[in-house]
């Protein structure tokens, strides 16, 4: 599979089938984007045992939680930024490590002071990875299955999310201070991140972006002579439209492109969309080991609810894969999020244990497909030389939401119970639905440059 002169370097990554390297980088991706879920995916549960353990307020557990979300906004927001300028990998490595040791630190904290601190640099960490993941695999992914391929990395976090489930049901109930094991199992990272810097290829659409050229021809030609896992070579892709945004070569180009008239209001929508749904999914699934101990069930029970809510993330996943090259980005966005919104009414209603876990895994099952369908979206919407710094800029808005979600919770129960929590996070779910529709369709179409 050779390259001809009069191609350019979008067309032959858009030509190609998937190969053995698009294979490596989305299991190496997958797998850093699997240890962030299992890190986030502790914290509920350890927020669970710390309540009894430290006798901790509801106010005080919230702050927990909080303080990871205020670090992911940063480091979503700077993470961006910085993976615009100094390449994908690079800031993908270093984020991965910088919370893979905040989160073995963690295990050694001495007290609520100390936990709240460290979270923070977790969140620092987390906030930085997950734009700038999703970002780096799309630009090596062909057009005509781009979509798919993000959906199917995002489906890596129901993997490590089921992993730190099993974790809290299995080790903080089985162990004295379980919970400071579960977090030192969060450490994996801080190795895997020297995996990733050394293993996987650079982004070919970002080199060309800097003026590599020579170093971007040489991952193409790598791809393009990588055996085919599946698919063939496609004659021809759809060019991507004029993004009508100049290339940004500074910081303050770049945070203005995001507002330039042909993408401002695609901006507006995608930050809506990343601030309602993240505060509907951190409201509920930070929560919910908590609310279910508040209703009477045991820690352990608690517990084994949520890992069996929980494995309904892989099918809701699966679904949204096949749909988002079917339906489109937008109509499967803004049908998985209204299933959402009927879900989370449902699931504050429910008393019965049946009706618990029912409605649980169609919340489970249409949010986390939501969450695909948004992940393969957002770099989408802005051209290579703005396309991290957009990502983590929507991701950071919507970091904002997950911090006010812990805290008003809380709240919300203290006002009206469980069905209160859950009509306010509906409402979200169904804000977010209305603003897909302000997103642009990319269907098929080439990355725009």
């Amino acid at each position: 599979m050779t390259a001809t002169p009069t191609r350019t370097l979008t067309q032959r990554l858009d030509r190609l089938p998937f190969t053995r390297t698009h294979l490596r980088v989305l299991t190496g991706s997958g797998a850093g984007w699997a240890l962030d879920a299992m890190d986030v995916g502790l914290i509920s549960f350890v927020i669970a045992a710390l309540v009894n353990e430290w006798q901790l307020t509801t106010a005080e557990t919230s702050w927990i939680a909080s303080a990871g979300f205020a670090g992911m906004a940063i480091g979503a927001t700077v993470g961006g930024l910085l993976a615009d300028r100094i390449g994908r990998r690079s800031v993908f490595a270093l984020t991965l490590l910088v919370y893979g040791v905040a989160t073995g630190a963690s295990a050694l904290a001495g007290g609520l002071v100390a936990l709240i601190a460290l979270r923070f640099l977790v969140g620092l960490g987390l906030g930085a990875e997950l734009p700038v993941a999703s970002t780096y695999v799309s630009e090596f992914a062909p057009a005509r299955m781009r979509g798919r391929i993000i959906v199917v990395l995002e489906a890596f976090w129901a993997v490590g999310w089921t992993a730190s489930a099993l974790i809290g049901y299995l080790v903080i109930p089985s162990v004295p201070e379980g919970w400071r094991w579960a977090l030192a199992i969060g450490a994996i990272p801080a190795v895997y991140a020297l995996v990733v810097r050394w293993a996987l290829p650079e982004s070919p659409r970002w080199l060309s972006s800097r003026g590599r050229v020579t170093d971007a021809d040489r991952v193409v030609t790598g791809l393009e002579s990588s055996p085919a896992v599946f698919g063939r070579v496609a004659p021809s892709v759809a060019e991507a439209p004029d993004p009508g945004v100049a290339p940004a070569t500074t910081v303050a180009a770049r945070l203005r492109g995001l507002w330039a008239p042909a993408v401002r209001v695609r901006t507006a929508a995608l930050w809506v969309v990343w601030f309602c749904v993240n505060f509907s999914y951190y409201g509920a699934f930070i929560w919910i080991p908590t609310l279910l101990v508040s209703q009477g069930f045991g820690l352990v029970r608690s517990f084994e609810f949520t890992l069996i809510i929980t494995l309904a993330q892989v099918p809701g996943y699966a679904v949204a894969a096949w749909l988002i090259e079917v339906w489109g980005r937008r109509a499967t966005l803004s049908v998985f999020l209204a299933g959402s919104a009927v879900a989370a009414i449902l699931f504050g209603q429910a008393t019965s244990v049946p009706a618990i876990l029912a409605t649980g895994m169609a919340l489970s099952f249409f949010n986390l497909g939501a969450w695909g369908a948004l992940y393969a979206v957002t770099p989408e919407t802005y051209p290579t030389s703005l396309r991290a710094t957009g990502a983590g800029w929507a991701a950071g808005v919507g970091r904002i939401a997950s911090i006010l979600a812990p805290p008003a919770v809380p709240a919300l129960q203290a006002m009206g119970g469980i069905p209160a929590v859950f009509i306010v996070l509906s409402a979200f779910f169904a804000v977010a639905a209305a603003a897909t529709w302000g997103l642009a369709e990319s269907r098929g179409r080439s990355l725009a440059e």
